[in-house]
């Protein structure tokens, strides 16, 4: 990591129009930012022993979902803070992602100000 960057978030997320939008605003705010385009890449980024400090984990994905990528991924790095980021906002998502193990949860179109938030929460040092 770099001096100047706040941390490096794995962004798991398998449509391009909301990586980019995603990959812009957490580099604009200082982070370095992985993409992963299912729940198996994700998981297969943090078994491979490389640096992440947050996961921005999308529910609804191809080949492996991210209920499913967060249990195996807290089973490899329990403490790693996974926030989830869904369209979906029926309250039985959220439950099921929480039972899942994420740490928070985060709807779509995601706004700056709940973004920086949820960051704040989780990664040392303040962000605007």
């Amino acid at each position: 990591m770099n001096a100047d960057k706040r941390g490096t978030i794995l962004l798991v997320e398998d449509e391009y129009s909301n990586y980019y939008f995603l990959q812009i605003l957490l580099r604009n705010l200082g982070f370095d930012v992985v993409l992963a385009l299912n729940g198996q890449e994700a998981v297969d980024f943090v078994n491979s022993e490389q640096h992440v400090d947050l996961v921005l984990m999308d529910l609804k994905m191809p080949i492996m979902n991210g209920f499913e990528a967060t249990r195996k991924i807290k089973s490899i790095k329990p403490e790693l803070p996974i926030v989830a980021q869904t369209a979906y906002i029926m309250g039985s998502d959220r439950h099921m992602a929480m039972e899942a193990g994420c740490n928070a949860y985060i709807t779509k179109p995601i706004k700056k100000p709940d973004l920086v938030q949820v960051l704040n929460q989780f990664l040392p040092g303040s962000v605007e």
